[in-house]
């Protein structure tokens, strides 16, 4: 197979992205929640269903961070 004969310097080089993709996943988790949090407080504030579609929102994006930092962390 052509992968067994490398002669570059890849693997030794070579950088994991799980760093970064550790620090978004976090950034994303903190902003999530915040975020819901603020557009709960707007949707029974004013009673507005968009406020409640935006927390929804925000929310599965705080959840889509969750899990994808239990996959790193059991990865690791």
């Amino acid at each position: 197979m052509w992968l067994r004969n490398r002669q570059g310097t890849e693997p030794v080089s070579a950088r994991s992205p799980v760093r970064a993709r550790r620090i978004l996943s976090w950034i994303a988790l903190v902003l999530g929640v915040v975020i819901a949090v603020v557009f709960v407080v707007l949707a029974m504030r004013t009673g507005e269903e968009v406020w409640r579609w935006e927390a929804a929102i925000a929310a599965a994006v705080a959840l889509v961070a969750a899990i994808d930092l239990a996959v790193l962390r059991h990865r690791r």
